[in-house]
């Protein structure tokens, strides 16, 4: 590992000057207009993870390479086919943060050697899924926050194994349905597990910078990239991505869905710097859990043939019991 002055990362270097300030956004308009990711992939219509990449490809620009890890997004750039304006390195499902090192690796060498200029220095981002971040390399991302590398992580969680036909995954809520987890005679409520804390497990390592985002919030997506941007090291965000065929939704839902997500207190939306965490977006009062539930065909069991009451409101309390632990950092 080339220990070069990109993976130094100091705490005084995160107190936002006035430029940056001045930088954050405060409204849909004035969100950049410049398009880094072109229309017409291959992903499903309706996805909230390509909603969601295309606002943080916005905030990230055009000098990035993205370190894909195999999942839903392989699919964008099927050969001789891409819909980035930028450079693509496609690895397997636990490798993508060992690719990243590899890369800001080399990108530091040729800059110290002088083969680079500063100026043409590329961002690197690590885009995977949850079926990645949640399960498969984890370990590999917690090399990677330890040996504090400079790279940007993007995880689009679907809260399923998407690509290969919506199994569980660590992301997967209690009592949803996927394709391993069907309701039936051994379970009727779908998966017995709660869905794994991995903005929690990132927290633990107290990196420079961490957060959830959605789709349906894109203002508060961008500025946090913006905010993110001032820091060297890792710079880590869990986007909630609505997924039509693995929800049961209609593909025009995805925004609302992700919205409602945040409206409920299913999905908090925060940020961590060095483990100091905040929330930056709360309703001023939450909608019933059961609105979010009663959208999505991977609940259905919940409801029909016989609601499932006692499930319900195990659903609710565990939002309720986030929210109260939580109140006094609100």
């Amino acid at each position: 590992m080339f220990d070069g002055p990109a993976h130094n990362s100091f705490r005084e270097e995160g107190v936002m000057n006035s430029t940056q300030e001045r930088d954050r956004i405060k409204s849909i308009k004035d969100i950049p207009p410049e398009e880094n990711m072109l229309p017409g992939t291959p992903a499903c219509a309706g996805c909230g993870g390509l909603l969601a990449l295309r606002h943080c490809l916005k905030a990230l620009g055009r000098k990035i390479v993205i370190v894909n890890a195999a999942g839903c997004f392989t699919l964008l750039t099927i050969y001789p086919y891409t819909p980035f304006k930028n450079s693509w390195l496609y690895t397997a499902m636990a490798s993508a943060p060992a690719g990243a090192q590899g890369i800001r690796d080399a990108l530091d060498i040729l800059i110290k050697k002088g083969r680079l200029d500063q100026d043409d220095d590329l961002k690197v981002v690590v885009l995977t899924g949850d079926g990645s971040a949640y399960d498969m390399s984890l370990s590999s991302t917690s090399g990677a926050i330890n040996r504090n590398l400079d790279f940007y992580y993007i995880c689009y969680d679907n809260e399923a194994y998407g690509n290969t036909g919506v199994q569980w995954s660590g992301a997967t809520p209690f009592a949803s349905k996927t394709g391993t987890t069907p309701p039936g005679r051994i379970s009727s409520i779908g998966s017995e597990l709660p869905k794994k804390d991995l903005f929690a497990i990132w927290k633990s390592h107290k990196p420079p910078y961490l957060a959830t985002i959605s789709p349906a919030h894109p203002v508060d997506l961008i500025n946090k990239f913006k905010k993110a941007e001032q820091y060297k090291g890792p710079k880590l965000f869990i986007a909630l991505s609505p997924c039509p065929p693995g929800w049961g939704i209609d593909t025009s839902y995805t925004v609302k869905l992700a919205k409602l997500a945040v409206d409920t207190g299913v999905w908090a939306l925060k940020e961590a710097v060095f483990g100091d965490l905040k929330h930056t977006v709360v309703p001023k009062r939450f909608k019933p859990v059961e609105d979010y539930l009663k959208e999505q065909g991977r609940f259905a069991h919940l409801f029909k043939p016989v609601r499932q009451e006692a499930v319900l409101n195990k659903i609710q309390e565990g939002v309720n019991e986030y929210w109260d632990r939580h109140k006094l950092l609100l």
